[in-house]
């Protein structure tokens, strides 16, 4: 979720980026998962020359003429970058994380890359919901002198990312003992995490988002896109493969990309789409949006037969019910099972009686998820990082009754993350003074982040003595966002001098929002040359808040069709 993120009264003003956070849990303990099994013998773990790309992951494709499970890799332009970047992870430590659509062949390019450069090194690849808070240690302690060669593997990172997962303070761990962290992701998850990373909003704004420990973790990526759709040489170096998968999907794969084509996604989607309207699978195709739609609202998988047949009764009834002339449940299983072009299938089982969603439908469903279904997966949550996921899934969907029913629990319990967004989502329906209550509870237990949304809703409120006390605080213990937020303040109350001063130290960090400010800090102060040389760092960075001020600077030195031209593209590409 982001604030207010516009420019005041339609005109392009000057954005300065004043900032709140969030957080979320994702991750966590289901009941009967696995804890720290999987650290507990580091000799087991595969060696990366020995270790199957199935096993990483990586999608299925049919069954080859030889019997393969997978054809041979095809080169991705990406490739070069990738293997930099893993290659620097291994040797100073680091996240590297490819990012894109499902079916990408996201997987498949880090599996290679791993294998290719680290053949000898272990690979950890934590179970789902497995904590990976003690993994540092055990790696620290391993080998025969405590010098285990070690890649960690983190496929579908969201599902790692916060408290007990890969949180900041974990991954800095893997950094300092040169261990490499390879991850993907898909675009959609990303897109949710990142939100708010480097967003702002006008002056006395301010951006908020639950995902905050997932978005100070991929602030630390190393981020790697991988397309969906082939360009025109990695098609020419499929064409040059001999193997019939590929030679096929160059062939029929039309709009698609080949690694999408060959994990049978467009077909899968095609047919469940279909076979929702009417064609006599009415009821499978039912089975399906239920087990989309609770993946989709936050429910983590696998979900059992049974609360699969208590969802799809009312997704069919909303469909048309008996007038689709739906087919009896087995057949309906039978049918959302039924394994396409020897790939995968819609429902994919995971053990007996229990089914996940294929996740190219997930990201491929375009209808809003109903509040019934959040309410169903709320009811099956089955522990408290569930109902975090849930929360945030209904949040970020604008089902706030479903949230706040979510989350108040956990905040009545004393958690001071679920504190922090219950008093978000109050913040944003009116209620600042129960969510100024809340944060004031979660900052007496110490916890920077309420530390920060507190001192913003002061700010907000005209009480800037307080919030700039704060904001010192928080930026004495190094928060980012209150450094940011401070630098704001004092430059808003005549003390630039410092303000300054607080930017330019954050933007020799790297911190983008501080990069913007500190450009036009020194703007304000007929220091232009150095100013746009910031502002185009910032834009070249991925900072659309920037086009703004370089907008109007461009306008006062007599540059103005470039300043239009920014202006235009920042109207219509900055985030909602």
């Amino acid at each position: 979720m982001t604030g207010d993120n516009h420019i005041s009264g339609g005109e392009q003003r000057d954005v300065i980026q004043a900032q709140s956070i969030g957080s979320v849990t994702f991750g966590g303990e289901r009941a009967g998962a696995p804890q720290q099994r999987y650290l507990q013998d580091p000799d087991r773990w595969p060696v990366a020359r020995d270790w199957d790309a199935l096993d990483a992951g990586a999608h299925r494709a049919r069954p080859g003429e030889d019997g393969s499970k997978l054809p041979p890799y095809v080169a991705r332009d990406v490739d070069g970058e990738l293997r930099e970047r893993i290659q620097e992870a291994a040797e100073d430590g680091g996240l590297v994380l490819v990012v894109g659509d499902s079916t990408a062949g996201k997987t498949r390019a880090a599996f290679e890359a791993v294998r290719e450069l680290l053949p000898g090194y272990r690979v950890l690849a934590p179970p789902v919901g497995a904590k990976l808070r003690p993994a540092p240690e055990v790696l620290e302690g391993s080998g025969d002198h405590g010098d285990l060669r070690c890649v960690v593997w983190l496929d579908d990172l969201e599902q790692y990312l916060g408290p007990e997962g890969l949180e900041p303070e974990v991954l800095a761990e893997f950094v300092r003992l040169r261990v490499p962290v390879v991850a993907t992701m898909r675009l959609k998850p990303y897109e949710t995490f990142s939100v708010g990373e480097d967003g702002g909003a006008d002056a006395g704004g301010a951006t908020q988002s639950w995902a905050g420990l997932g978005a100070r973790v991929l602030r630390k990526a190393e981020a790697v896109d991988l397309e969906r759709l082939w360009s025109e040489g990695e098609l020419s170096r499929a064409r040059d493969s001999d193997d019939s998968r590929i030679a096929d999907a160059v062939a029929r794969h039309g709009t698609y990309g080949i690694a999408e084509y060959m994990a049978a996604g467009p077909v899968l989607l095609r047919e469940w789409q279909r076979a929702r309207r009417a064609c006599g699978h009415a009821r499978g195709a039912a089975l399906v949006t239920a087990a989309v739609d609770l993946s989709r609202a936050g429910l983590r998988g696998p979900y059992s037969q049974g609360l699969l047949v208590e969802v799809h009764e009312r997704s069919l009834a909303d469909a048309g019910g008996s007038v689709l002339r739906p087919e009896g449940i087995e057949e309906a299983f039978a049918w959302a099972s039924r394994v396409r072009l020897g790939v995968t299938s819609p429902l994919v089982p995971v053990k007996e009686g229990w089914w996940s969603a294929f996740d190219y439908l997930v990201d491929g469903a375009e209808a809003a998820v109903p509040d019934w279904v959040r309410e169903a997966a709320l009811a099956y949550a089955g522990d408290d990082a569930e109902r975090f996921a849930v929360a945030t899934s209904a949040y970020q969907g604008g089902a706030l009754q479903v949230a706040e029913a979510a989350v108040r629990p956990l905040a009545e319990k004393g958690d001071w993350r679920a504190m922090c967004n219950l008093a978000l989502l109050l913040e944003g329906t009116d209620r600042a003074e129960e969510a100024e209550t809340l944060y004031r509870q979660a900052h007496a237990k110490g916890h920077p982040d309420a530390t920060v949304n507190l001192a913003v809703l002061l700010d907000e409120t005209g009480r800037t003595e307080e919030a700039e006390t704060l904001y010192r605080q928080g930026h004495a213990k190094g928060h980012l966002y209150a450094t940011a937020n401070l630098a704001v303040l004092l430059a808003q109350t005549g003390r630039t001098e410092e303000a300054e001063t607080l930017c330019r130290q954050e933007h020799e960090k790297g911190d983008l929002t501080a990069t913007t400010n500190l450009a036009l800090l020194l703007r304000l102060t007929d220091r232009a040359e150095e100013a746009e040389t910031l502002y185009r760092q910032a834009l070249d960075r991925g900072n659309p808040y920037a086009a703004p001020g370089l907008a109007n600077l461009l306008a006062a030195t007599g540059r103005t069709d470039e300043a239009e031209a920014l202006r235009s593209q920042f109207t219509n590409s900055a985030p909602d």
